[in-house]
């Protein structure tokens, strides 16, 4: 592999050369890796056929589709996971290949099966290359007698958690607990001294089974702020098995990657070698075809050593990156794979040009821990230029729910070198607007920001460092104003006869000093109510050809700003720079009960209730009716998009829980309460303890 003068796109194979691999191919999966896919069919000429649940009727990947067939209700198992209702559609559309993209069935051995019975081809590797790489147990045995070094710890089937437990005396802690099935940092939890071990074990073995229908576990040693760094490889049925480079996925949150890069600043071209090297030897043990990614970590104190610690099967998220670099189609190269054609490539004909790094757009609000959110997509604009690249499953009217994962889109940018690389996705960043729906599209502006990100001082923990100390944007005053003058314009009518109503018949209020200006009454999401006049210095011009973008001239300034409101008007957002904002259009009864409710939670402790911060479902109950619970004892778990939610006991007190496991919840739906305790009562305070003051809360 060698480097080369930059061009603005790399050379690689050109989709569309060659015989084409398939006539008809299904896409088994949604959202962006379904039009992904579908953008490659297109090159090549072949007939396309889109699956979809009730819930996606209308989505895009279904629009761009030849084809479209219904697999059945939103949820997942009932649609997107049942292997039969795939393979039907396949049959019944003439799909000669299914493309299970990533996510879903994309590592699923019975769907391998399921084609092979049916005469139809999987775009995949063979089952049993499934079977081993998607057990990290047989994986990692397969794999260290390839000679690859692996992580030390306990990985042995069969073993119940007091069993591990007990193998664990054995190890130095911290350990990392990870189902031996799945992937994608889905239910690993860290457990640091043997007392937090159990907790971890039983949390893991949780989302194991829900998540993969296995709840298998293994221990390993926890590699302290180690880089994610993992190889791209490409596998034919002939034989030849090459890589295409590494990419660098060590900025995670809760094990969840959220910006990746080509290449990593970390690796030389001899590093590069060895561990291209590694990784095809991985592939080669298992007998691969077609494209997989083979991961590593990087232990932060010997830069020099690397550890196997997974293969996907399948296409990765981020496989954007290594595109961008190399010029190489990776769903092309899959297709012919599976067709049984050879590499259009040799090793070293594969040449990294320049730098590319991807962000993924969440629908999830950091300044609320994270949480994910919901609702329809009011107005979007996405982001374009040289070197950019967005691969979406956005659209005006997508209902965003919590059935399924909360990624909307990846937007990519390809520079020169990283630094340029860095700068093109910060300014794409910036003119991406989504407005309904809130998303962590400032908060990747601030992360890409960050000194040690901008100098490529990487690791898996630093997120997580970082994270306190990262500036939120909030409203600011020209937020409030453009939305208190979009609020005011979209008021309906006065419905009073026409004539003069009198000083105090006007809406606008009357005043011996003048008229007064109108206002409008906003808060934003919890906050305070706030009056904001809409002043005659505040003008907003809608921009041509762009929906919701605006010029508001206020105070001697302009600014573009992104307006939109929510059908009844109850709600206005308001966006700039990547930031988006959803401002609450209040009524006299709302100020009312919100100036009431302020009131109740000043003259008490606080609150001990706990609410569904999304819609979802129940997926455990650790605490029985009536137990005692100590303050910050997980009391409710609950499921949505994914991942799991805990909500913790706000006071030390008694649980009263009015949910059970299974059970589907709405936001805010009331799940528990925590009666507090009994304060101390203050005749009883030791001598000499100073009396408690009547101003102090629980006094």
């Amino acid at each position: 592999m060698t480097a080369a003068p930059v061009p603005e796109r790399p050379a690689g194979p050109r989709a569309g050369t060659g015989p084409r691999p398939f006539g008809v191919v299904l896409v088994a999966n949604r959202g962006e890796i379904a039009r992904r896919i579908l953008r490659t069919l297109r090159a090549l000429g072949i007939r396309s056929v889109a699956v979809h649940s009730e819930a996606d009727r209308d989505a895009v990947h279904v629009r761009e589709a030849d084809l479209s067939v219904c697999l059945g209700p939103a949820a997942p198992a009932h649609s997107y996971l049942r292997v039969e209702a795939v393979v039907e559609a396949a049959l019944a559309t003439g799909a000669d290949a299914v493309h299970p993209g990533y996510g879903f069935l994309a590592e699923n051995p019975a769907l391998a099966r399921a084609c092979a019975a049916a005469g139809i081809v999987l775009v995949g590797p063979g089952p049993e290359a499934m079977e081993v790489m998607g057990d990290k147990i047989r994986a990692k045995t397969r794999v260290a007698a390839s000679g690859v070094p692996v992580i030390g710890g306990v990985a042995e089937p069969g073993l119940d958690d007091a069993a591990l437990v007990a193998a664990a005396a054995a190890l130095e802690f911290p350990l990392l607990v990870k189902p031996s099935a799945g992937g994608g940092g889905k239910g690993m939890h860290v457990a640091r001294t043997p007392g937090e071990l159990p907790e971890a074990l039983a949390a893991a073995r949780r989302v194991a089974a829900a998540a993969f229908g296995d709840d298998t576990l293994l221990l390993e040693q926890l590699v302290e702020a180690p880089r994610h760094i993992e190889v791209q490889v490409l596998a034919d049925a002939h034989g030849a098995v090459i890589h295409l480079g590494e990419r660098e996925c060590s900025l995670q949150r809760r094990h969840q990657k959220i910006i990746e890069e080509a290449p990593s600043p970390l690796l030389d071209a001899a590093a590069r070698a060895r561990m291209g090297e590694a990784a095809c030897r991985v592939a080669r043990s298992v007998g691969y075809t077609g494209a997989g990614t083979v991961e590593f970590l990087v232990p932060a104190a010997a830069p020099e050593q690397f550890f196997f610690m997974e293969m996907n099967t399948r296409l990765q998220v981020e496989h954007p990156v290594t595109e961008a670099v190399t010029g190489v189609d990776l769903v092309e190269q899959q297709l012919r794979a599976a067709a049984g054609q050879p590499l259009a490539l040799a090793q070293e004909d594969v040449v990294l040009t320049g730098h590319a790094v991807e962000a993924r757009v969440y629908a999830e609000d950091p300044a609320s821990g994270f949480l994910p959110t919901a609702g329809t997509v009011l107005a979007l604009e996405e982001a374009s230029g040289p070197g950019v690249r967005v691969d979406s499953a956005l659209a005006e009217g997508l209902v965003v729910g919590p059935d399924y994962d909360p990624m909307l889109a990846k937007v990519i940018a390809r520079g020169a070198d990283r630094a340029q690389a860095l700068d093109r996705l910060d300014a794409a960043l910036a003119s991406t607007v989504v407005l309904g729906v809130g998303t962590n599209t400032a908060y990747l502006r601030a992360l890409l920001a960050e000194p040690a990100v901008r100098a490529g001082a990487l690791d898996t923990t630093l997120v997580e460092r970082r994270l306190p100390g990262l500036a939120l944007p909030v409203p600011d005053e020209e937020h409030w104003a453009a939305a208190a003058a979009f609020a005011a314009a979209r008021r309906p009518p006065d419905p009073r006869p026409a004539g003069d109503p009198g000083p105090w018949g006007r809406p606008d209020g009357w005043r011996p000093t003048g008229r007064a200006r109108p206002a409008v009454h906003l808060a934003h999401g919890l906050g305070p109510p706030r009056r904001t006049a809409v002043d005659d210095g505040v003008r907003l011009s809608p921009l041509p050809g762009r929906p919701s973008a605006h010029l508001l001239e206020a105070h001697g300034r302009s600014r573009v700003v992104h307006l939109a409101a929510t059908p009844g008007g109850d709600r206005v957002w308001v966006g700039a720079e990547g930031a988006a904002f959803a401002l609450s259009v209040l009524s006299r009864e709302q100020l009312l009960e919100r100036s009431l409710a302020a009131l109740d939670r000043a003259a008490g402790p606080a609150a001990p209730e706990l609410h569904a911060p999304m819609p979802g479902t129940v997926v455990a109950v650790p605490v029985a009716p009536g137990e005692r619970v100590a303050e910050g004892q997980t009391v409710v778990v609950v499921e949505a998009m994914k991942m799991e939610h805990r909500l913790t006991a706000p006071t030390a007190g008694t649980a009263e829980v009015s949910v059970r496991p299974g059970e589907r919840v709405r936001l805010h739906q009331l799940l528990a309460r925590v009666v507090p305790d009994d304060p101390p009562d203050p005749a009883a305070a030791p001598a000499g303890a100073p009396p408690a003051r009547p101003d102090r809360p629980g006094a």
